[in-house]
């Protein structure tokens, strides 16, 4: 109520402040530039925790079963992984990994061509764990004893280091926005500062026929907190427009996998012009108090 009431229209306090100038042109710019770069933060936030959760999903319930041996015992090796492998309980599904899939892996690195049947490669298995689970400890120690070259890859050490990157790309969103946030509070603050001390006669005398603190306060801070309102918006909208104009992932290659909003995420920016006004209120509200408390 009380920021409501300190918004509400009042043309004769409003004349306090200059309507123009350098200090409305420094708030419209910071709040507007400021609402750009957290719409950006907010986008690479979002989408690079969800490229590596989508990462992470990806890997969650495979695992890869790696066979190293001379070349006149791999196929029987093979069969007696995959033998071993349809009598494990919380295994769905246990395939061999063609030659052909595996050239076809390695060509991003080394080419087409690669001559993949006169490398000595190991096979690879992968399997799928049914919704139960497996033992991967004692699925180890009977790969061991039946196929001495088989080696589980159960992608725990892939997925780990992708789940912490996804909540540390949310936490540094989060950490950006603040900084933002209180980037945006120190130039208003500035600002505000300034247009008190090019207004302190005006103020000087309206104290001296009876205007109360209140009263100019509130000149201030609506000005205030109205310009960074605006700024904020048209910031917000150009920046969710250019996002909007990003290619996607497949007129990119992949390069950008996805970057921008999904779904209710498209409403964040909306957000973005409330919380400047809230933080020019707060700033100015401050600044003002300040100002006038040190008067005579």
């Amino acid at each position: 109520m009380k920021l409501l009431s300190l918004l509400a229209a009042d043309q004769h306090a409003d004349r306090v402040v200059p309507p123009s100038g350098f200090t409305a042109q420094l708030t419209l710019f910071t709040s507007g530039a400021m609402a750009f770069l957290a719409v950006f933060a907010l986008a690479l936030s979002l989408a690079s925790g969800r490229l590596a959760e989508r990462w992470a999903t990806s890997l969650a319930g495979t695992a890869t079963i790696r066979i190293s041996a001379p070349a006149d015992q791999m196929q029987t090796q093979v069969a007696a992984v995959l033998s071993l492998l349809a009598a494990t309980p919380g295994i769905a599904e246990a395939r061999a990994i063609e030659t052909d899939e595996q050239r076809k892996l390695l060509e991003p690195w080394f080419g087409p061509d690669l001559p993949v049947d006169a490398l000595p490669l190991p096979r690879l298995i992968e399997l799928t764990e049914s919704s139960e689970g497996y033992d991967s400890e004692g699925l180890r120690q009977r790969l061991v004893a039946e196929a001495p070259g088989a080696v589980l890859d159960d992608h725990t050490r892939w997925r780990r280091p992708l789940a912490i990157a996804a909540d540390r790309l949310r936490l540094l969103g989060l950490l950006s926005l603040l900084l933002i946030a209180g980037a945006t509070a120190a130039m208003i603050t500035l600002a505000a500062n300034a247009a008190l001390a090019a207004n302190l006669q005006v103020i000087r005398v309206l104290r001296l026929v009876g205007a109360k603190d209140q009263y100019i306060v509130r000149a201030f801070v609506r000005r205030f907190t109205l310009r960074a309102f605006g700024g904020a918006t048209i910031g917000a909208l150009i920046a969710t427009i250019g996002i909007l104009l990003l290619p996607r992932v497949d007129e990119a290659g992949g390069f950008l996998t996805g970057l921008g909003f999904q779904g209710l995420g498209w409403l964040l920016p909306l957000v973005l012009p409330p919380l400047a006004a809230i933080v020019a209120f707060a700033a100015t509200r401050f600044a003002a108090l300040r100002t006038l408390k040190g008067l005579p």
